[in-house]
């Protein structure tokens, strides 16, 4: 794709002649007057999962191949060690922002809470010469700082004709014709159409995509239907080898999961809505033209009253729900892939691939069944892990790092790359030695990974807690539920699926002993006011 096609405005506005304010257009073969310091694009989608890139080799994506993020991995580093300090959206982008830990940024839960006067690293970025720009889900209760272009999301965003803010707008939400990702992608390149080649710049591209409640891009609607997806291995958890925290959630796919906001269910639209949810279904339905409406009832249509008409129950009925929402979640992913293939195409037409980093992650893990579940919250590794591949200008590719890295490292590692100093109070640290050491972990790396999660009461009813893990055993204490405190500790080796909580196994009271002392360690060094 060698030139952006700008989605248009509400009102007949194009955005390309609207962005010529501040960013006038170039010729392509100016490209080459671009410095030395290297431009930076961080691709993140919002809950994607490992287990759905196939480049990781889970069997969930092995019948639903991502290439074009396949394509990153052959040709950067595949980071199998990567991880969240608080897996939940609005603390994931804070962590993002600022370099610090949720109680040191304040954006602890999905509310309120974010400290504005804290620096962003845009903002740096900004003072350092790099022209910035954030596409997407900002999902901040505050206005996006250290931009010099922005089009973001009004809160969590809609799928089908969403509204957008932007640096041109004037504070207003406007509405756009198309599909998130499609727009997202667009804006994006527009930026890059746009941007002045004089100088480096940072662009954030972030996806609403696969987020709750999955729906698809109209071209997709069909896909993977005739596809049966395997089940996870601890699909059928009973919480027998865990605590209060598992057995009292609300995030099943068998009892929590609705019929109509989650599995499309229209039929059934008399469900009562759930909290946060605003109309659900009708509401992202309603944002349809009556064409892409008819498209999407003659693919759901028959479908829904052919299982209305089964009359499925029991397993059968579970199964149905679960191969409903994979289907539906790796259609989304389906478009963040396309959207991950323009931009590489487009650097690869335009002479930036040799000069610009980029970076594909997720703002933390996701559940695909594991264990029951969808969402995320827990300390378990498929919340706690996030998918993490960067491609380095320069670098040996196909490489896949077991280096201990966590989301508090972007910012600073973005500085790294500018050639800056990172601000002593960030907690994270640069990439950059385990990207030039071809993923090797670094004498002196991070042996421990602290995790923290505020948000209770809330609506999937997970309990706060917070641990410590190595890379081998895991230490998580729970608090505030009504049991009273309590811990839970794992060993991963033995234990990759975390069904046993070994806690009080003598065998592991040296192991526990070591992983508490580091808890301690990490609350008494971080000054966390909370366990």
């Amino acid at each position: 794709m060698t030139n952006a096609i700008s989605p248009t405005l509400k009102g007949g506005i194009f955005l390309a002649a609207m962005q010529g304010v501040l960013f006038p257009l170039q010729a392509p073969a100016q490209e080459k007057k671009a410095p030395q310091r290297l431009n930076i694009i961080h691709i993140m989608s919002d809950d994607h999962s490992y287990q759905a890139i196939s480049a990781y080799g889970h069997p969930l994506s092995a019948q639903a191949p991502t290439p074009n993020m396949d394509r990153l991995a052959a040709e950067g580093i595949r980071f199998d060690r990567a991880y969240v300090e608080n897996s939940l959206s609005t603390p994931a982008r804070a962590c993002l922002m600022t370099g610090l830990y949720s109680h040191q940024n304040g954006q602890r839960t999905l509310g309120k809470g974010i400290d504005s006067t804290v620096t962003f690293v845009s903002e740096l970025l900004q003072q350092g010469g790099y022209q910035t720009a954030m596409i997407g889900k900002w999902h901040m209760q505050c206005e996006p700082k250290g931009f010099d272009y922005f089009y973001i999301f009004n809160g969590q965003g809609d799928y089908y004709n969403p509204n957008l803010k932007s640096h041109l707008s004037g504070g207003k939400y406007i509405q756009e014709e198309g599909y998130a990702t499609d727009l997202v992608t667009a804006h994006a390149l527009d930026f890059l159409e746009q941007r002045d080649p004089d100088k480096p710049f940072c662009l954030y591209v972030h996806h609403k995509a696969p987020h709750r409640n999955w729906m698809p891009p109209l071209k997709y609607l069909d896909l993977y239907e005739d596809v049966t997806f395997p089940l996870p291995e601890t699909f059928h958890d009973d919480y027998s080898g865990k605590g209060e925290a598992a057995r009292e959630q609300r995030m099943t796919i068998d009892k929590d999961m609705t019929y109509v906001y989650d599995l499309k269910i229209g039929e059934l639209d008399k469900e009562p809505s759930r909290a946060g949810h605003a109309k659900g279904l009708a509401r992202g339905l309603a944002r349809m033209d009556s064409v892409s409406r008819a498209a999407w009832e003659a693919a759901y249509g028959p479908r829904n009253r052919a299982f209305l008409e089964s009359h499925l129950e029991g397993e059968a009925l579970l199964e149905w729900k679960y191969q409903r929402y994979v289907r539906d979640y790796l259609r989304c992913i389906r478009s963040v892939d396309d959207s991950v293939g323009e931009i590489l195409e487009y650097l690869d037409s335009h002479g930036l691939a040799e000069n610009t980093i980029v970076v594909y992650t997720s703002d933390q893990g996701f559940y695909m069944g594991e264990h029951g579940w969808f969402d995320k919250r827990f300390m378990y590794e498929e919340s706690f892990r996030t998918p993490l591949i960067i491609r380095y200008p320069g670098r040996r590719g196909g490489i896949v790092s077991q280096a201990f890295v966590q989301n508090l490292d972007f910012a600073p590692t973005y500085l790294d790359v500018a050639g800056m100093k990172a601000p002593e109070e960030m907690s994270g640290r640069s990439l950059l030695p385990v990207i030039r050491k071809d993923g090797r972990q670094p004498l002196r790396w991070r042996k421990y990974m602290y995790y923290h999660y505020y948000d209770l009461p809330s609506e999937h009813n997970v309990l706060k807690h917070d641990g410590v893990s190595d890379k081998r055993y895991k230490l998580i204490h729970f608090y505030g539920g009504k049991d009273g405190d309590y811990s839970e500790f794992y060993d991963l080796r033995k234990d990759p699926n975390e069904m046993h909580d070994c806690y009080a196994d003598k065998r592991y009271r040296r192991k526990v002993a070591r992983l508490q002392r580091q808890l301690d360690k990490f609350r008494r060094d971080l000054a966390v006011d909370e366990w």
